[in-house]
């Protein structure tokens, strides 16, 4: 139906590599900004409220783009939005330090994230084209690479990357663009265009919001992401109120290497997993008990309960995203995503922003936990609600 493979061809590690680096792409860039933000409040005076502006605003965008995603996936094809996507990412990414001005640095926030806005609904639908009976295996495939993307910035930004380029953080965004703008080139050279089958349909791109499930794995999603994003934007702060400022590489880095086994586990089991409350409520749980853990002062309690935030969320996050090209059909897969997303991500942009209002206003460090604590919370009264049934 999309732009993706030709007809009888039997995809395998080689797009299972490029689905990889796609999903690197999805993150590496927003990632790079929670190990500068210190740098960028202090050259630019922002204060919580524009911070979390700042690393919500890509967010934001998820969901704001997500419905126009699936409009250009539904008429270009999967394969040709990813790219264009990948394009934005990297363009946007790379002109954010330029200045440096506030100005500049929300506006190319903005077009980064309008990109892997378009990116996130096509990967679910490439998947569902390439590996129509392994769709958990792939997703989890994808969702490892975007777990990378966010680890490699958190731990290698402050220790390497920031040295070399004199401490510049405008120049460490133009450095994470540039293997982004690689994989553009990769995809278009080694998986050839297909026109689009089944040219008598006409493809459909709203999403339907009738659909119970849309509703309910767009609310969950939103839950993991607020608790993700909440705590990759407000842990280098919190650190440094606490009187801590040693542990912010060390906690971003757990919070973020802490999801890898989580992909490793459902690459394995994921079959058994996708559609069922259970893990979703179990998870939701652990994340709450995690939060808590971030309030006991001792350096490797903080740096472990980061971790296991990572680890639940991941969890939780990759179910979400294997959930569509398992439970929609294949001509639907866009739709279903881009309603989920959109509903996700602007609950993911609401909540932090509401949390770091609550900071400013109240000077709790333990405010900067709230967005996490909601996050969780939503997880697990929707997880407990429902059970999804799958396609055919």
């Amino acid at each position: 139906m999309y732009d993706g493979e030709p007809p009888g061809t039997r995809p395998g590690w080689p797009r299972l590599g490029l689905l990889w680096l796609l999903g690197i792409d999805l993150r590496l860039t927003i990632l790079a900004v929670p190990p500068v933000l210190p740098l960028i409040h202090r050259d630019l005076h922002l204060d919580e409220k524009t911070v979390a502006m700042l690393t919500g605003l890509p967010v934001l965008l998820f969901g704001i783009a997500a419905i126009p995603g699936s409009l250009l996936i539904a008429r270009v094809g999967a394969r040709r939005a990813a790219v264009a996507g990948v394009l934005l990412v990297s363009v946007g990414s790379a002109l954010r330090g330029l200045g440096p001005s506030v100005p500049m640095l929300f506006a190319m926030t903005a077009v980064m994230g309008a990109g892997v806005a378009v990116m996130q609904p096509a990967l679910p639908t490439l998947v569902g084209l390439w590996f129509p009976a392994r769709a958990p295996l792939a997703t989890a495939m994808y969702a490892n690479g975007l777990l990378i993307g966010e680890m490699i910035p958190a731990s290698l930004t402050i220790p390497l990357v920031l040295p070399l380029l004199g401490g510049s953080w405008a120049a460490s965004f133009v450095v994470w663009s540039v293997p982004v703008l690689l994989t553009a080139f990769l995809v278009l050279g080694f998986t050839p265009h297909a026109e689009r089958r089944l040219r008598h349909l006409r493809v459909r791109w709203w999403p339907d919001w009738r659909d119970i499930r849309t509703w309910q794995l767009g609310f969950m999603l939103g839950g993991v992401a607020a608790t993700y994003f909440g705590c990759n934007a407000f842990l280098p702060d919190y650190l440094h109120a606490i009187g801590r400022p040693h542990l912010v590489n060390a906690g971003l880095t757990a919070l973020n290497a802490g999801q890898l086994p989580a992909s490793f586990y459902i690459m394995w089991r994921g079959k058994r997993l996708v559609g069922r409350r259970l893990p979703f409520v179990a998870m939701s749980l652990v994340s709450l008990l995690c939060l808590c853990g971030l309030l006991v002062p001792s350096a490797p309690v903080i740096v472990a309960a980061a971790g296991m935030v990572g680890f639940s969320a991941a969890f939780m996050l990759i179910l979400a995203l294997a959930s569509p090209p398992v439970l929609a059909l294949p001509e639907d897969v866009h739709r279903m995503a881009a309603g989920m997303l959109a509903l996700g991500y602007t609950i993911t942009f609401i909540v932090p922003y509401i949390g770091g209002a609550v900071w400013d206003a109240t000077r709790l460090t333990e405010a900067a936990l709230l967005p996490g604590v909601a996050g969780a919370l939503i997880v697990g009264l929707v997880g407990a609600t429902f059970r999804l049934e799958h396609k055919g």
